[in-house]
């Protein structure tokens, strides 16, 4: 009876483990962005390059502190095929959203969400920040829920541009 239940633990250990490993990718869902400067573009669009969608609220204390490791990234990789959207949620009032992305020089694009449908889309987000890694193929690989590593971010990202 002991050898019984430790194989069944074992089968079913294996099979959540095969499950993880095995099930298809999540696909972003094929939003579409309106920057602060009107200009608009979908995840489509953004297909064949490495993408962070990042959700943030200028109120959001972990938010204003990760920008600049944000910014840093951009800049290290967008020369190869890395982009970065800034997805300000929808109770941030524009204004507050366009000073802070101007007084940052922040050199990606920033899109406003007033009516939360990107936030939706993505999975109802509501805390912040909330971002979203997303290869070449349009699949999600990470997802990141306040402070994370950036060693294994800048790690995820690289591997992410080398496939």
């Amino acid at each position: 009876m002991k050898k019984a239940i430790v194989a069944l633990a074992v089968l079913v250990a294996v099979g959540i483990g095969a499950w993880f490993v095995l099930r298809p990718a999540q696909t972003a869902p094929d939003v579409t962005f309106t920057t602060l400067e009107g200009k608009t573009f979908s995840m489509q669009d953004l297909r064949g390059k490495v993408v962070l969608v990042k959700f943030w609220a200028t109120s959001c204390v972990t938010c204003v502190k990760q920008m600049p490791e944000t910014i840093s990234a951009y800049n290290e990789y967008s020369a190869k095929g890395y982009e970065a959207v800034a997805v300000a949620m929808d109770y941030d009032p524009p204004n507050f959203v366009l000073n802070f992305a101007e007084t940052r020089k922040l050199p990606f694009p920033v899109a406003l969400d007033t009516k939360g449908d990107i936030a939706r889309a993505f999975g109802d987000i509501r805390l912040t920040p909330t971002a979203f890694l997303i290869d070449k193929k349009g699949n999600i690989i990470k997802r990141y829920l306040g402070e994370y590593d950036v060693a294994e971010f800048h790690a995820t990202v690289e591997k992410a541009l080398a496939s």
